[in-house]
């Protein structure tokens, strides 16, 4: 009996021990170094921007958006392929990281009215970019026009057999283990979640990157750099848009606001509105009655352009109990864009999946867009846009 006790003993002291030992190292700052490759999470406040490149001149053009950049940034992008990156918009997400350095965005339902952005990085650097979420069938489509083998960046996917399979498409694609990131086959530490989010939110909501981890893993271990193994540069197919530099502020327009929402359902989390300022001749963006700010600045979300796309959205009815949707954006539809503070409506067209989508105004003339990002709304066709 005594024997018992002291054995009893013994492992009680072990574990407590233990216990402490464990609770130590992880309460050390040691979570970070095991959890993050950057150290515990601190928001960035360069955005991906030096000092010196902050004075230079700005006189290199983005080949994706048209902005004017500088030599040094200009330098980096000449090195690497566009990366598309997939954000969550769930309210529990937000502020997401990242967003205000993407040269391109697209934002479209995911499931359940749930909005999610397919982010295309080339030109910008974000050192902290995410919550990122899992692949969808239209955001490939989208991603398949920027260039042979565009990186990508997800966490899963829609893989029930189906219209809506994007896991399966991307084997079709040939991209699985080649320009496919998915986290599951990319090891840590080129993803990692953020633990600090961890109290009030669901760990779904946690994984994140960076893009220049991720620009790293792609040169190191697929031999995807601007150039693959043959030698094949990532824009030998790429064709660009058409860009104008933006208008004096005497010229500009007064459409001050855009709203619309994508399932009525769910309009309070996830209605948008764009608001004009005429000074920055920018649109600022507010989601779900909020401003929307990027957490690695702390700044609203502005974009220089904002394209409503009307698409036809019908259900996968591929048996997913989320609800797996469709969108169709090939061939042509309706649209309108904003920019200088003016609205037009435009047609937008793409013939298949690895064409450029462009609009065209109401002659038939290519649209110019103004430098500077792009923000592509894909909404159901026969919803309201209110300007």
């Amino acid at each position: 009996m005594i024997n018992k006790k002291i054995g009893w003993l013994i492992i009680f002291v072990i574990f407590g021990l233990s216990s402490y030992m464990s609770y130590s190292y992880f309460t050390t700052g040691n979570v970070g170094k095991i959890f993050s490759p950057l150290g515990t999470y601190k928001s960035p406040t360069s955005n991906g921007t030096t000092s010196e490149e902050s004075t230079e001149p700005k006189t290199e053009v983005c080949p994706i958006n048209g902005e004017l950049l500088t030599k040094t940034q200009k330098s980096k992008w000449e090195k690497r392929r566009p990366l598309g990156v997939m954000i969550e918009n769930h309210k529990d997400a937000r502020p997401q990281s990242g967003l205000s350095s993407a040269d391109v965005i697209y934002e479209a339902v995911a499931e359940g009215g749930i909005t999610r952005f397919l982010s295309i990085f080339y030109c910008k650097d974000a050192q902290y970019i995410g919550p990122v979420r899992s692949a969808r069938m239209y955001f490939l489509k989208l991603l398949e026009e920027y260039g042979n083998n565009p990186l990508y960046a997800h966490v899963g996917g829609a893989n029930t057999p189906g219209p809506a399979d994007a896991l399966g498409e991307i084997v079709d694609l040939g991209w699985d283990s080649y320009n496919d990131l998915n986290q599951f086959a990319v090891p840590f530490p080129y993803y990692w979640r953020d633990y600090e989010r961890l109290p009030d939110r669901a760990t779904e909501h946690t994984v994140y990157s960076s893009t220049s981890k991720l620009w790293q893993y792609a040169a190191a271990k697929r031999k995807l750099a601007n150039v693959d193994e043959d030698n094949k540069s990532w824009d030998e197919n790429f064709t660009s848009w058409k860009f104008q530099d933006e208008a004096k502020e005497a010229d500009r327009g007064v459409t001050n606001k855009i709203s619309f929402e994508f399932w009525n359902s769910l309009a309070s989390d996830f209605s948008v509105v764009w608001t004009y300022d005429k000074t920055s001749n920018s649109y600022k963006r507010t989601n779900g009655g909020q401003p929307h700010l990027d957490k690695n600045t702390g700044k609203q979300l502005t974009t220089k352009n904002v394209v409503i796309i009307f698409a036809k959205e019908s259900p996968a009815n591929d048996g997913y109990e989320g609800g797996h949707i469709l969108y169709n954006i090939t061939g042509s539809g309706e649209g309108l864009i904003f920019q200088n503070g003016k609205s037009e409506e435009v047609t937008w067209k793409k013939i298949d999946e690895e064409t450029r989508m462009k609009l065209y105004n109401s002659n038939g003339k290519e649209i110019e867009f103004v430098r500077g990002q792009i923000w592509f709304e894909i909404l159901p066709t026969g919803n309201t846009v209110t300007y």
